[in-house]
């Protein structure tokens, strides 16, 4: 049988070439269905692309393997939706991609030859994120849908409504009757880190990239999820953005040029990117193209490339589309930025809930910027998935240039000496049996929460966490320390229930080895040795006649505390006063985050009272219901857990607010709010989320969760959602973010003379 070749694939026969389709098109079409059905990556984009290439030159050569339902000719997928399908009005294409300067160059020249005419180009970046389309009619917004397979996406209306930035009604007037806004949803770098904090102190899992989390975060249904459930929603969708990028439906567009719609857009309020630049040339687009490959860590969110158009929009008719992508359009993707490197071991590590997570622990490799020597395994079976061996040369990037992601191993350089992993069946820190919390849970986690030094450890950092008690002092290397010192035998802290009774002497001959912040894992230094400490050391007074400062310890006498160990101190006994919920946060009770803790520490105003109320008392209050009802009642029926209250109370925390009344009372009397309620939602500028809900109980008055016929006004800034839209339903006053402030500084009366929103 006769052979053909491509210069990027060698000889190949038909009955070969329909072998290796059919596997590359099974391959791509798991993929495909894993990523859009479960917001989850089995394979890395560039070896995603590589199958794509590899299947487009084979039906190149062989055109007769190409069918109408070919990977190559199709957009996503879309069977198995979450959500209730949307038709677009306009199809919603995908781009194609080029790898090389000179393809690039190639594509832009053969755009050139068919335009026959000048062309100029938009460039922008190529945001790593899930493709949206908005539906507006005369300016409102009626529908948001994911891409799907470019005809039918799935109708994310209600989690859209929550994302900060994209407005419900468009500003300024004469909108279209009818008009598809097409963009990107995404965390930015800061954001995603964000977000995994509050899922860490939720105790919840971790997100491996932010492109994987924007996309679950947007495609996760309200209905049967608990209040701590739907807390975790609105805290997931309220970190998302979107930039737009295009139009898909629109009969007869005011501009002439793509960057002329970016401008239209942005005046009508939509997001629109700051990065774009119009270029007159294939090569000054090539320019645009390397320098950002260059800087493409510069920027505040994940790229993956470059998209560039061409910017007059008679063009774009002019020369047309495939089934899957416009002619006038290409994505340049950047490679990934990954080394190979050698898996030395794979350690498991214990976090403050518990959970056993298995980390690489590598031969140290620069890879985008910076040295990496370990990176998670996430657990036992995603070990296997990879199919990585101790001993393996791996391949290894950032994910999203950002977080170190084992990719999988070189097999071809395999030696026959590697070994297995294998989960322990113990907890390496304190020996007790590894189980799932639950039946059917993939995570191993340790039992033993009161004294496993590893879970005592990273509940003292989180104590001293800007979400706990925001303790000075109190962090990453001083927590361990405190509980897994090198030195002494005994720890400063068994629990932390004698954080608050620690003293001068407690601190003194501590060497601790510290600790990566991420994985738990001792840190190496770069000549591969523990990084070892020594946080709170003794030092001489200067007024002794024997003090240096390098010489031997020989005794108590003549010595003071050290900088640190005096503003740990220090710093703990000013964290006896902080706020209620502070301490409820810091008490680590599962489900109570810093929206819980609020609502709890106003209704009730200490924490004996907490403690003494019912389930329905608890689940009565705003914003806790009964999830987080059974999860305090399960906490206080633990003896230690009852032992950290008392012992802190006795050391003279003040785990009450002063003033509170008691249960069901506002916290603040004679505030200009007392007896009102008011429900802060969106970005009010000024304000933090949480700062707007503290500004709102120091004023006296109640800050809502939700709106109803009992809210007295609701302060609504970008992103506002379903919040506002109820307010408005109901006839509650709506406040812009300057009448906020006005409100919770001088009271209602004092809106009277500012403007009207």
């Amino acid at each position: 049988m006769a052979k053909r070749a491509a210069p990027d694939l060698p000889d190949i026969t038909l009955d070969d070439a329909r072998t290796r389709a059919q596997s590359l098109t099974e391959q791509i079409i798991a993929a495909r269905d894993t990523y859009y059905g479960a917001d989850a990556a089995v394979v890395d984009d560039a070896t995603y692309d590589e199958w794509m290439q590899q299947l487009e030159v084979l039906e190149r050569l062989y055109p007769e393997l190409q069918g109408q339902d070919s990977p190559t000719l199709t957009i996503g997928a879309a069977e198995n939706l979450l959500f209730a399908p949307v038709e677009h009005a306009e199809r919603m294409l995908s781009l194609d991609n080029v790898f090389s300067d000179e393809e690039f160059l190639s594509w832009a020249r053969k755009v050139q030859r068919d335009a026959g005419r000048p062309v100029r180009f938009l460039c922008e970046l190529k945001i790593d994120g899930l493709a949206l389309s908005l539906r507006y009619e005369r300016g409102r917004l009626v529908s948001a849908a994911t891409r799907g397979d470019g005809r039918v996406g799935e109708d994310v209306t209600e989690n859209v409504r929550q994302i900060s930035g994209i407005p419900l009604q468009l500003r300024g007037s004469g909108h279209p009757p009818l008009v598809e806004v097409r963009g990107e949803v995404f965390f930015n770098v800061a954001e995603f880190a964000a977000l995994n904090a509050f899922q860490e102190s939720a105790g919840d899992r971790l997100f491996a990239n932010p492109r994987n989390a924007a996309s679950g975060s947007l495609r996760q249904k309200a209905e049967g999820k608990s209040e701590r459930g739907l807390e975790a929603m609105h805290e997931r969708l309220s970190r998302l953005r979107l930039t737009v990028h295009g139009i898909g439906a629109w009969s007869d567009p005011p501009v002439a040029t793509q960057s002329g719609v970016y401008e239209l857009l942005k005046s009508w309020g939509l997001p629109t990117s700051d990065y774009y630049r119009v270029v007159d040339s294939a090569e000054d687009a090539d320019a645009f193209i390397r320098h950002h490959g260059e800087h493409r860590h510069d920027i505040e969110h994940e790229i993956d490339g470059i998209v560039v158009k061409v910017d007059e929009l008679a063009l774009h008719d002019e020369l047309g589309a495939t089934s899957r992508a416009p002619r006038w359009a290409i994505a340049y993707k950047y490679p990934p930025e990954q080394v190979n490197t050698k898996l030395v071991d794979i350690v498991v590590s214990v976090g403050r809930t518990g959970r056993a997570t298995p980390f690489a622990v590598m031969e140290p490799a620069r890879v985008a910027g910076s040295v990496v020597r370990q990176a998670t395994l996430h657990n036992q079976d995603v070990v296997k998935a990879k199919g990585v061996l101790i001993g393996d040369t791996i391949v290894l990037r950032k994910a999203g240039d950002v977080i170190p992601e084992v990719l999988g191993p070189v097999v071809e350089l395999r030696d026959g000496t590697e070994r297995e992993f294998i989960m322990p069946a113990n907890c390496p820190d304190c020996g007790s049996p590894l189980a799932p919390a639950k039946e059917g849970d993939i995570d191993l986690r340790c039992p033993n929460a009161r004294s496993c030094p590893a879970q005592v450890r990273g509940r003292v950092e989180h104590i001293g966490s800007r979400g706990g008690l925001d303790i000075e002092g109190l962090g990453e290397v001083s927590a361990a320390a405190l509980t897994q010192p090198a030195k002494p035998e005994v720890p400063p802290l068994v629990t932390e229930a004698g954080l608050f009774d620690l003293r001068p002497e407690d601190l003194f001959g501590i060497d601790v080895v510290v600790r990566d912040a991420e994985t738990g894992l001792p840190r190496l230094r770069d000549d591969g040795s523990f990084d070892t400490r020594s946080p709170f050391r003794r030092q001489r007074k200067k007024t002794d006649p024997a003090f240096d400062p390098d010489g031997p310890f020989d005794g108590d006498a003549g010595f003071i505390l050290s900088k640190s160990a005096q503003e740990l101190l220090t710093n703990l006994e000013l964290a006896k006063t902080k706020d209620l919920w502070r301490f409820l946060v810091s008490l680590n009770v599962r489900h109570v985050g810093p929206v819980a803790a609020r609502a709890l520490a106003q209704w009730f105003g200490s924490v004996d009272a907490i403690r003494a109320a019912t389930r329905d008392e608890l689940a009565g209050v705003e914003g806790v219901g009964g999830i987080i009802a059974d999860s305090l009642l399960d906490w206080f029926e633990v003896d230690w857990h009852c032992d950290i209250v008392d012992r802190w109370t006795a050391a003279g925390a003040q785990l009450t607010t002063p003033g509170h009344p008691g249960p069901g009372a506002a916290a603040v009397e004679g505030g200009v709010l007392e007896g009102l309620t008011v429900v802060a939602t969106g970005s009010l500028e000024g304000y933090s989320r949480e700062g707007a809900q503290e500004a709102i109980i120091k004023a006296g008055g109640k800050a809502g969760s939700s709106v109803s016929k009992k809210t007295d006004f609701v302060a609504a800034g970008p992103g506002a959602g379903s919040k506002l839209a109820k307010a408005e339903e109901l006839g509650v006053r709506i406040l812009d973010a300057a009448q906020f402030r006005i409100l919770v500084e001088q009271g209602p009366a004092a809106l009277d003379t500012a403007a009207p929103r």
